[in-house]
């Protein structure tokens, strides 16, 4: 391989690239515009809950539980009713997402000593986030029914209320959240989001603008010239390579500056792996541009083959460990999983080398597979 040849084709593809101002914007503007977009919307946080109740017992007690719900950010306040009727509505137009209905001799029963059964009605039309709401719901219910009953020892025992505690409580459950202490949601998806940008981009990129040559025919030029297979596939890539890890700068910045995402991790390791992802990425366009011939059949190619797989078993939305075994088999195939580990490694948990080697192992062999089957597939000379 002669090195000048491979910066003359570099360079050449760059001035095609950097003629095009289009294309160029894109290649700088989409990766940051999709880590907005999808960084604000795929919030994965069941908060502000909105929500109405019916009080059929106006009682300080009554009044006291709905406070409990009305305080927790987790649920947010919409007003009182005294008609079921008009519950249903607010539910049916999704103005209200839950709905608490407190019975009639609430604060008389618990009084008594008689347990109390309170409805709550919960939209089920996203099941994930009603789970979660229910989870709330019971969590809210808890506290105050241990408040009710520490108050009741205290008061029977004549006991201090922190002795009553510790009777009502003889275990407790002491719950540490590691890497992601205050449990955002943000905070675990904005760096999948890196990988995400980068495995729909980079092959992207690669592929339209090695297609671009055949739509022109100035890919004959290179079939008459005394380029090599290797020059001439190594000075395609190089520029989007260059291209992309720009874009992991940028996205990084992103993610820490704008998303408040801490990095705990090596930047030096980040960045390393970054690049064996990005040969990998634009390995995978590279392959495409080699089996079709227009633009529009790269870009559908891609778009299935870069998006599908990553949204579907790279571990962004579900754990791949919670994959069945025939969706894990297929999420080791793709280099997306491989590097969400790394990504999510570096910024969360602060590990590098030393736990995620095998991950860079993968991506290198992944990388290399790409390379050697695009040299196998492309000839100089044209297909008739």
């Amino acid at each position: 391989m002669n090195l000048r040849r491979i910066r003359a084709v570099a360079l050449k593809e760059w001035k095609e690239t950097t003629r095009d101002r289009l294309f160029l914007l894109l290649a700088f503007l989409l990766p940051a515009l999709w880590m907005v977009v999808f960084g604000n919307g795929l919030v994965m946080d069941v908060e502000d809950i909105p929500f109405a109740v019916l009080d059929r017992d106006h009682t300080a007690l009554s009044r006291e539980y709905s406070y409990r719900f009305i305080q927790s950010r987790y649920f947010s306040y919409r007003g009182h009713t005294d008609d079921p009727r008009v519950l249903d509505r607010l539910l049916t137009e999704t103005k209200i997402r839950a709905a608490l209905i407190v019975p009639e001799r609430f604060e008389e029963q618990l009084a008594a000593g008689e347990p109390v059964t309170v409805q709550t009605l919960l939209d089920g039309t996203f099941p994930l986030h009603t789970d979660i709401a229910k989870g709330y719901v019971i969590a809210i219910n808890q506290a105050f029914t241990e408040e009710l009953l520490i108050d009741y020892v205290s008061r029977t025992r004549g006991l201090a209320r922190e002795q009553a505690r510790r009777i009502v409580h003889p275990v407790t459950v002491e719950v540490r959240y590691l890497y992601n202490e205050e449990v955002r949601s943000t905070w675990s998806m904005v760096p999948a989001l890196v990988m995400f940008t980068l495995m729909v981009a980079s092959p992207l990129l690669t592929a339209l603008g090695v297609v671009r040559e055949k739509e022109t025919g100035s890919i004959y030029n290179i079939y008459s010239s005394t380029l090599s297979r290797a020059e001439f596939l190594a000075g395609k890539v190089l520029p989007y390579a260059a291209i992309s890890f720009v874009n992991v700068w940028v996205l990084w910045l992103m993610a820490v500056l704008v998303f408040h995402v801490p990095f705990k991790g090596s930047l030096l390791f980040f960045l390393a792996g970054s690049v064996l992802f990005i040969f990998c990425s634009t390995g995978i366009g590279l392959l495409i541009s080699l089996l079709v011939s227009t633009q529009m059949a790269a870009l559908i190619i891609t778009m299935v083959v870069a998006m599908l797989p990553t949204i579907l078993f790279s571990g962004l939305l579900v754990p791949v460990s919670s994959l069945s075994r025939g969706a894990q088999f297929q999420a080791h195939l793709f280099p997306a999983m491989y590097y969400t580990n790394i990504v999510r490694g570096s910024f969360l948990k602060g590990v590098g080398l030393r736990v995620l080697w095998p991950e860079v192992v993968a991506l290198a062999i992944f990388a290399a597979g790409m390379a050697l089957i695009a040299y196998r597939l492309f000839t100089k000379r044209p297909k008739a």
